[in-house]
């Protein structure tokens, strides 16, 4: 199925806008997460994973959270990406849209899985040789109730996981066995 980009392009276009190497693995890690939760639903993992590759494209020009993904979804649509993959990646930042909630399926997912992906990669880098394939997913479900630990991994957003269908103990194993897959890629 087509949905107005290739993965190709996305990266290409991910690679273009961003030059932070970290930002661009949180982006290959919230796609690798995506697929597996839309592998785990039933749903589309093409389409869910660029929906996770994309969903921080203005990240740079637009690090303002009040702000940050409205120039994504402008360059989505003159692209004419797939109207639920960018509406997902709209709605991923609330704080840039007052008053309006996700209520799919998918906008959850991508909220949840995309969040996931920094408590994951903060708890590999707490083990002594920082590695993905070190960590355990009972580490990963503790480190969720340690609300001290990698602050910026909102727990609320997280727990949307939920609302996509997952159970968060399950989520929690499922990120982290998505992201030990591209270890490799993420340099972890």
């Amino acid at each position: 199925m087509t949905y107005g980009i290739s993965r190709e392009e996305a990266l290409a276009l991910i690679q273009s806008k961003i030059k932070n190497r970290n930002m661009i693995n949180h982006c290959l890690a919230s796609e690798a997460v995506l697929q597996a939760m839309a592998e785990r639903l039933g749903e589309d993992r093409e389409k869910w994973g660029l929906a996770g590759l994309l969903h921080d494209l203005d990240t740079e020009s637009q690090p303002d959270l009040l702000t940050h993904t409205t120039e994504t979804v402008e360059i989505l649509k003159k692209k004419g990406v797939d109207e639920e993959i960018v509406e997902a990646i709209r709605l991923h930042n609330l704080e840039a849209h007052p008053g309006e909630e996700r209520t799919t399926v998918f906008q959850h997912a991508l909220a949840a899985g995309e969040t996931i992906t920094g408590l994951v990669v903060a708890t590999a880098l707490v083990y002594p040789d920082k590695k993905l394939a070190s960590v355990k997913p009972k580490s990963v479900k503790k480190r969720i109730k340690e609300k001290a630990f990698a602050r910026g991994a909102n727990r609320e957003i997280i727990a949307e996981c939920e609302k996509a269908g997952i159970p968060l103990p399950e989520f929690c194993e499922l990120s982290l066995k998505a992201l030990q897959q591209i270890a490799g890629e993420l340099g972890l």
